[in-house]
């Protein structure tokens, strides 16, 4: 019995990921690019975007940032790499409906405006809005756990690990 008293209980902090846009929440295997469907970026969610505001998912550093504002890179502070993507080959777009509020190597905090982005200009130019957010280095945690399809707001817990 003395051997089970002086064992604690070690504890695992969870790491989580928050959405970085308002919309529907869909399972990342139903979005219309194979590259992203296939997971080959790694496991991750898509929302289906009802604004055009990107907020930053967690607390860390901008480590990738295209010039076209369509896609960045965060490595939080938990060392967990997140791929953020907004829309289907919008890079096309060469940057035209995006603004981009960071920069490269950027110390972010959650809920801190990112990028916003022209819904309709997309839209309007045929390209499908889904943003999709990836766990880029998973491998180093374990599974990737997702909160069901449905509405989701900004800063609501959608992913942990």
């Amino acid at each position: 019995m003395g051997l089970f008293k002086s064992w604690k209980k070690q504890e695992v902090q969870e790491k989580a990921a928050f959405s970085p846009v308002s919309g529907e929440l869909v399972p990342l295997e139903t979005v219309s690019d194979a590259v992203f469907a296939e997971k080959s970026l790694g496991d991750g969610v898509a929302v289906i975007p009802t604004d055009g505001s990107l907020y930053a998912p967690a607390d860390g550093t901008i480590v990738a940032l295209f010039p076209t504002g369509h896609a960045l890179g965060i490595k939080t502070k938990d060392g967990v790499e997140l791929l953020i993507h907004i829309g289907i080959d919008t890079v096309a777009l060469n940057g035209k409906g995006f603004t981009v509020h960071v920069k490269q190597d950027d110390t972010v905090k959650k809920g801190q405006l990112l990028v916003n982005f022209d819904i309709e200009v997309l839209k309007g130019a045929g390209y499908d809005t889904v943003t999709m957010m990836l766990v880029s280095n998973g491998e180093q945690f374990g599974e990737v756990h997702k909160a069901p399809p449905g509405t989701v707001t900004a800063g609501q817990k959608i992913l942990w690990l």
